[in-house]
């Protein structure tokens, strides 16, 4: 298995566990990595999960063997239907639930797509970004062209993607491509941290505002607001707010 999932309470880490490799993710791998996800979003029990590549790597992308074997029909997964897994597995799936990225090392090309997908990304002083498969003639087809420029605006998405240069984690950070930058060995621990505070919060109204996020995106802001209010109510009506301003008044901070 290249795909290891720790549960701790609330929290799933996804272990992405080829450091021979760098990560790279070939097809059993992008497969592995989504069926932990479709679990992780179905299990009632979970509330966070946090994306980690074992040996100093978040992941260096499509494994570039398994791509110069798409002749052969045995590399990673190629189809149009968005429904279907994506060729680094997960890419396509919209969760319920949020994720976190702890990034160490390289996130390049899909691993770069990969950290662009988790909602928060948590990154290594000596961390490294790069669309480093222009060099070889390998397109962003995980998001990457999609995620990246909602992230950090057209211009710096664009020179990311035409030069093909890496980007380190201060420069990540002042463009909003990482939330959290620390020490080396770090990023896991800190994600975790993260994910535990995240979980602790009420579950149904942190969904809907993560939710009413994405759907607001390609909305008129007009139709964003009504979506909100929408989703909002439905927390409102659910009784969680209540029960939060009662806790309140009683004293909690």
């Amino acid at each position: 298995m290249s795909i290891s999932v720790e549960k701790h309470g609330h929290i799933w880490t996804m272990i992405i566990d080829r450091p021979e490799k760098k990560n790279a993710v070939d097809r059993d791998t992008a497969d592995q990595l989504y069926e932990a996800f479709a679990e992780f979003d179905q299990e009632e029990k979970a509330r966070v999960a946090v994306l980690w590549g074992r040996g100093g790597t978040f992941c260096a992308g499509a494994d570039l063997g398994s791509v110069a074997r798409l002749a052969e029909g045995r590399g990673n997964r190629l189809d149009p239907d968005m429904s279907a897994p994506g060729p680094m597995g997960p890419s396509r799936m919209v969760l319920s639930k949020p994720i976190i990225a702890a990034v160490s090392g390289y996130a390049v090309a899909g691993g770069l797509e990969l950290a662009c997908w988790c909602d928060i990304r948590v990154v290594e002083k000596t961390a490294v970004f790069g669309v480093y498969c222009r060099r070889f003639g390998v397109p962003l087809i995980d998001g990457g062209t999609q995620r990246l420029p909602r992230i950090i605006g057209q211009g710096r998405a664009l020179d990311m993607i035409l030069t093909g240069r890496s980007v380190d984690a201060q420069e990540a950070l002042e463009m909003g491509l990482a939330n959290y930058v620390v020490e080396q060995g770090s990023a896991r621990e800190k994600a975790e941290r993260l994910a535990t505070k995240i979980a602790e919060f009420p579950q149904f109204c942190l969904r809907s505002d993560r939710q009413a996020v994405y759907s607001g995106l390609d909305q008129t802001l007009s139709d964003g607001m009504a979506e909100e209010f929408r989703l909002g109510l439905q927390v409102i009506q659910s009784g969680e707010s209540s029960k939060g301003a009662r806790r309140f008044v009683d004293g909690e901070r």
